[in-house]
């Protein structure tokens, strides 16, 4: 990636799908509306997030981890991880086995979650915001929602979500961090690693906590 470092894209992934919203989060979260559009899955996401957080933030802090109780509860409903995985494995998706799809999509989630789920301990409301979606077609199934993340040193990063109307409700299945999509990154990522060693590595390798970002490093340095 040119303007972020892959890292740094990873942790705003995280975070952003995690704490998506408009404003300051102090109150309780307000009751979720029986059909929220994909704005308001969003917003909802923060407010529930964003709440316990700020409920025991010092907690989160001394033990990090237990923020993966946080993302099982508030990012698993509302991102279609498996739409996500077979779009980052491309091809290799068709070719592989039932097992193997299954464990490709644990171990990418599960990596993700471990290694930048942390960076969520600091981040607050006022480092972000969610811009309405305005005159959204009713019948549609598909939608983008736009959002930006302040960074430390003041600039922004926008980062939009492209969401998919399933019969479960709106859900993300790809994040556009300025204009780089976080899927086909891993996709390129990922595919020459496949090529090389096959997606049983690939697997391996996340199953074992390797950064998704660092797999294609590797490769690089071997190639």
């Amino acid at each position: 990636m040119s303007i972020l470092s892959r890292r740094a894209a990873a942790i705003v992934l995280t975070a952003a799908l995690l704490a998506c919203g408009a404003s300051t989060y102090a109150q309780a979260p307000a009751a979720p509306a029986a059909n929220p559009g994909p704005a308001e899955v969003v917003k909802q996401a923060a407010e529930g997030m964003l709440h316990d957080l700020d409920a025991d933030r010092a907690a989160y802090k001394k033990d990090p981890a237990k923020v993966s109780e946080l993302v099982d509860k508030y990012l698993l409903p509302h991102f279609d991880i498996q739409t996500a995985a077979i779009a980052v494995l491309g091809p290799h998706w068709r070719k592989a086995t039932p097992e193997q799809r299954k464990r490709f999509v644990d171990a990418f989630y599960h990596s993700l979650l471990s290694n930048y789920g942390a960076a969520l301990v600091d981040f607050t409301a006022d480092k972000l915001k969610i811009y309405p979606i305005n005159n959204l077609d009713p019948n549609a199934d598909r939608a983008t929602v736009r959002t930006e993340i302040k960074r430390d040193d003041g600039s922004r990063v926008a980062v939009n979500y492209s969401m998919r109307k399933t019969p479960t409700g709106w859900k993300a299945v790809d994040v556009n961090i300025e204009g780089i999509s976080y899927v086909k990154s891993y996709h390129d990522d990922f595919d020459a690693q496949i090529d090389q060693q096959g997606l049983d590595a690939v697997i391996a390798r996340l199953e074992k906590g390797e950064k998704p970002s660092d797999i294609n490093k590797t490769i690089k340095k071997t190639s």
